[in-house]
């Protein structure tokens, strides 16, 4: 379509190449014109042809580019809105971390003293229960050792008191009988208790 154009406009060009310059005062412009072989309709065709190639140009070409990259822009300054926030969440996120790790702190160093504390508490109380409990058997101990020392008391006596009348039965060469022997054990016992 273009080169057809072209065509119908060649012939105009012929003929004006062909008319003599008849206007000689006012044609320093026609003389240029007609000297460097400009043609107004070729000048015209091309400038319509820039215009045509710049509008199709901008519409698909520059304004998608353009939109791409204000797009790009945008989520460029998205990104680093978003990271700015992200420093500040993470920022955040320490103070409160460390504000849990100083409250975990505080509660594990509460918690090591109440178990120091109920340790030492259940320590005393071992130790008084086991002191009582050696108490008791010392306690025990002692009349059991009572006991046993009157038994052994008794039984001295008891065996004191048959040797007693065995001498004094051996002393008074007789036999004494049941009664005799029993009034002599009694009072054997009375003075062995005595002592």
């Amino acid at each position: 379509m273009f080169s057809l154009l072209l065509a119908a406009a060649n012939p105009a060009v012929e003929t004006a190449h062909d008319a003599p310059a008849s206007n000689a005062d006012g044609g320093l412009v026609s003389e240029l014109v007609t000297k460097f072989g400009i043609d107004g309709v070729n000048v015209g065709m091309q400038l319509l042809s820039f215009a045509i190639l710049a509008v199709v140009l901008y519409k698909f070409a520059i304004k998608p580019v353009l939109a791409t990259m204000d797009e790009r822009n945008a989520k460029i300054d998205a990104g680093l809105k978003n990271a700015e926030a992200t420093a500040a969440q993470l920022a955040q996120a320490q103070v409160t971390a460390a504000a849990q790790l100083k409250e975990a702190q505080v509660a594990a160093t509460k918690i090591i003293d109440e178990a120091r504390k109920t340790a030492k508490e259940l320590a005393e109380r071992e130790a008084a229960a086991t002191t009582e409990r050696v108490a008791s058997q010392l306690a025990k101990a002692q009349q059991s050792i009572e006991l046993e020392h009157k038994k052994m008391l008794n039984e001295a006596r008891s065996e004191i008191a048959r040797l007693v009348v065995t001498t004094t039965e051996r002393v008074l060469a007789k036999k004494l009988s049941d009664a005799d022997r029993a009034s002599y054990n009694e009072a054997a016992a009375r003075e062995l208790t005595s002592v």
